[in-house]
């Protein structure tokens, strides 16, 4: 089974370019973060901080594209990608993503609203953002937390 769950910050606009047929494709960087805490001993072990690339498609993308912006919180489900090429000088690099298929909005309401407001992005407000989940078709709407 290749499943990943990650709660985490966008850690920049996402990027949503159009492919064959107006298939909208999505990506942006995630950040989670691991708490640090004091070891018995006193030893302070300090916050971690993993960066994921999120590629979403379809319908997903479509919503990311309307509703999503920077330091949003997002609960992402999917599974991991792995891309190998070698670039112009022969360097071998290895990429990997989360393809996204469901999708949660986890920044409140009115924080999300207030930032559009405050960049200035888009005309629309996010007091009527939807749960996204992808299947076959893309948006279905009945993503739940697992927990």
């Amino acid at each position: 089974m290749n499943k990943v769950m990650l709660i985490g910050n966008v850690g920049k606009e996402p990027e949503v370019r159009y492919v064959d047929r107006n298939v909208a494709v999505a990506r942006f960087p995630l950040a989670t973060t691991e708490r640090g805490y004091t070891l018995p001993n006193g030893t302070q072990v300090p916050d971690r901080t993993d960066w994921h690339n999120i590629v979403l498609w379809r319908r997903l993308a479509e919503v990311v594209e309307k509703y999503v912006r920077k330091g949003d919180k997002l609960y992402i489900e999917g599974r991991l990608r792995y891309t190998t090429y070698d670039d112009k000088r022969g360097i071998r690099h290895n990429i990997t993503e989360v393809w996204a298929e469901n999708m949660e909005m986890l920044t409140p309401k009115s924080a999300s609203a207030s930032a559009v407001a405050a960049n200035g992005h888009g005309e629309q407000s996010k007091t009527d953002v939807p749960t996204a989940a992808a299947d076959s078709d893309g948006l279905d709407g009945s993503s739940k937390l697992p927990f």
